[in-house]
């Protein structure tokens, strides 16, 4: 008997193995992972752990194009009361380092406390939603420097209002990253990173929303990345560890994040 249950275990994985292979290759793919709070632009989203997901939907055979979701949730209440929640959709091109997509955020943190807007109300007075177009590319490994540039398109928590209280227009707050592998292809990876923000307009009281409203042009986050793979019951689990400072807020975090699946 012992030597069946041996046996069976020896070829369990090579039989799960082939059940996997003989799979067809399917368009939509999800993942999700954890980290110990939200940073995004040099902005804290939430100070709370939080679980994210994504799922994704390719609209070609070679997937450069995609349909997604991404969804993320804080797994404490805020000081406040109110609950970190958010759901975003994108449509996004992907080929040979470069990224252009139109994403649209929605968080409803402060539903909670304030009552529900509605996840399809998008007027210009009163929605949660974010409209933002995020390009990046990433530079051959010759000269492998990442930049990143992104700008809101639409959403009323980056608009301008009358003295009456009345919508008047959007800043377009525009954000602006350079990234550089420090070290690259060993037990420890090392990227750095610095992000700047401003308006197109650079007119007072138009200055971006990543800053604190002094200047337009500010930078507003900077720091490194380290990220290794951990050995967790023989798979290889990626992990990492971020800190980052926002020179113009005058805060720093530190993020230990980690991708499920």
């Amino acid at each position: 008997m012992n030597t069946i249950i041996k046996l069976a275990l020896c070829i369990a994985p090579t039989i799960l193995t082939a059940q996997t292979e003989n799979l067809k290759q399917s368009p939509v793919d999800i993942s999700a992972g954890i980290q110990t709070n939200h940073l995004w632009r040099g902005l804290i989203i939430t100070d709370k752990p939080m679980v994210s997901a994504q799922a994704t939907l390719g609209l070609n055979k070679s997937k450069t194009v995609q349909l997604g979701i991404w969804g993320g949730t804080s797994i404490a209440n805020e000081a406040d009361g109110t609950h970190y929640k958010e759901i975003d959709y994108f449509i996004r091109y992907a080929d040979k380092g470069l990224s252009i997509g139109l994403w649209d955020l929605y968080n409803s943190r402060s539903e909670a406390k304030n009552g529900a807007y509605g996840v399809f109300n998008y007027s210009k007075e009163s929605s949660k939603h974010i409209l933002d177009l995020r390009t990046s590319y990433q530079f051959p490994q010759t000269f492998p420097i990442r930049v990143e540039a992104d700008v809101l398109l639409y959403g009323p928590a980056d608009a301008i209002y009358t003295v009456n209280g009345e919508y008047d227009k959007n800043k377009h707050s525009t954000y602006v990253e350079i990234g550089y592998p420090m070290i690259q292809n060993s037990t420890v990876n090392l990227n750095t990173f610095i992000g700047s923000a401003f308006t197109f307009s650079g007119e007072k009281g138009n200055y971006s929303l990543y800053g604190d409203g002094k200047d337009n042009f500010q930078v507003v986050n900077v720091g490194f990345t380290a990220s290794k793979d951990v050995n967790v019951f023989n798979k290889k689990i990626p992990v990492s560890l971020t800190t980052m400072w926002n020179p113009t807020n005058k805060y720093a975090r530190v993020q230990i994040a980690t991708k499920l699946f």
